[in-house]
């Protein structure tokens, strides 16, 4: 992405006849959010006089105490490629300050830039992260409301005339690359109507503020072509839901930390510690990296995704694996994330989690290089393989006996996130489901 000035800003907004900008953050869930100001009151929200009510985000503050500063980061200053009547639009992705000029604890971003500075105390520069974003394309009814009708019958790398998504697709990725992206590879999944688009890796907070862009220029573009976008990781029963899998990597110095020729697989001593931080903590992260009731329908065995804690370099099934390439490309693919997590919190304890594995010489369990899904539950056991959280009632759980996720979120952040999805579950726990009628409504 490029790096900008104030004054790069205001000339560019002004060459470009930019009329308006949206000031960009995320709730606590990383739903997207903005306050829109004309290009009069740009050099003031550069200034980061630009005031919001956080009494109204989710998980921000209470009425009382509502009074909250958007300070925009010069770098993600980005021109959207579609027109507008009256003048362009820009956005600003920005940092929410309190009042007294002190970072909000609860700000997500924060939360990952506070992990970033831990890292670079132990000494790494860059912590890298290269996502896989998969989502679906569904049609839309007369009405422009979404359906779960798929567009296609394709199946995986499939192209048009049977992938019908091909097309907006191809504008998809026109549109992030006008946005500044370097756009990798872009294909069709392995469920109808699944579409994947990989972006090149970068600096997690980059790669973070990336994914809220990512997603917000993919739904506008698919409603363009009068289909609707979803990353909800499991909207049909089935078929392969929709992950988001990180590469992940550190480097020091420049160099790749996770690559040493001389070791046994060519890791280094580091990037075992670190797959041992990442299996030690991913019960209680997991309502971090899937954190809604979807996502744990698309963990379960029989559809590609991971459902136990171990590591490979040799097959997929497992929930880290540790990719050919070597030397600079050297990296470990955490595949249980999806995209309905908050990518600051999510990337955030991910970090964390390995830099504690890296702090106590974690080391994980040896690598599991056979289908764990044919293994029995007391051959796993024997070998050490716990599961994944069941449901996110397990996994709110787990996070709520975590020292290690409240000292990473801040107390703030933590007890409203886990305020929240208690009642999300309790929500979703009282419905009366169709399943339940199907069955139950006639038998008893």
């Amino acid at each position: 992405m490029p790096k900008y000035t104030r004054e790069d800003i205001l000339r560019i907004a002004r060459e470009n006849d930019v009329k308006f900008i949206r000031l960009q953050f995320t709730d606590i869930f990383g739903i997207l959010k903005n306050v829109a100001i004309t290009d009069d009151q740009l050099e003031r929200a550069l200034d980061g006089k630009c005031m919001f009510d956080g009494s109204s985000i989710d998980g921000f503050v209470r009425i009382e105490e509502s009074d909250m500063y958007l300070k925009p980061d010069p770098d993600t200053f980005a021109i959207f490629p579609w027109g507008h009547q009256g003048g362009r639009v820009a956005r600003l992705i920005c940092d929410v300050y309190n009042p007294d000029g002190t970072p909000f604890e609860g700000d997500p971003r924060y939360v990952l830039k506070r992990a970033l500075i831990k890292a670079k105390e132990m000494g790494y520069d860059t912590f890298n992260v290269g996502p896989e974003c998969e989502f679906f394309l569904f049609r839309t009814d007369s009405e422009g409301n979404p359906t779960t009708i798929t567009q296609d019958n394709a199946g995986y790398f499939d192209l048009g005339p049977i992938d019908l998504g091909e097309d907006a697709r191809r504008d998809m990725c026109i549109s992030l690359e006008q946005m500044g992206f370097e756009i990798e590879a872009s294909h069709h999944e392995n469920a109808p109507g699944q579409h994947e688009i990989d972006f090149k890796y970068s600096d997690a907070l980059t790669v973070a503020d990336c994914i809220l862009t990512f997603k917000l220029v993919v739904k506008t573009v698919a409603l363009r072509h009068g289909l609707h976008a979803t990353f909800m990781p499991k909207p049909i029963l089935g078929v392969s839901g929709s992950g988001m899998h990180a590469n992940i990597s550190l480097s020091k110095n420049g160099k790749n930390t996770f690559y040493d020729e001389n070791q046994p697989l060519q890791l280094s001593q580091e990037a075992y510690w670190f797959i041992g931080g990442l299996m030690k903590h991913m019960r209680s992260i997991s309502a971090i990296t899937n954190p809604i009731v979807n996502s744990y329908k698309r963990l379960i065995p029989g559809y590609e995704a991971p459902v136990y804690i171990a590591w490979s370099a040799r097959n997929r099934s497992p929930l880290i694996r540790i990719p050919e390439a070597r030397g600079e490309s050297t990296r470990i693919e955490l595949r249980c994330p999806d995209s309905s997590c908050n990518p600051y919190l999510a990337l955030g304890v991910i970090l964390a989690a390995g830099l504690d594995g890296i702090k106590n010489k974690i080391m994980p369990i040896p690598p599991t290089d056979k289908n764990i899904y044919q293994m029995s539950e007391q051959e796993r056991l024997a070998e050490g393989i716990l599961g994944l959280p069941k449901d996110l009632k397990e996994a709110i759980d787990e996070m709520h006996n975590s020292d290690f996720v409240k000292e990473v979120l801040g107390e703030h952040l933590f007890e409203k996130y886990i305020e929240a999805k208690d009642k999300e579950w309790d929500s979703y726990r009282t419905q009366i489901s169709k399943w339940e009628m199907d069955q139950y409504l006639t038998k008893y």
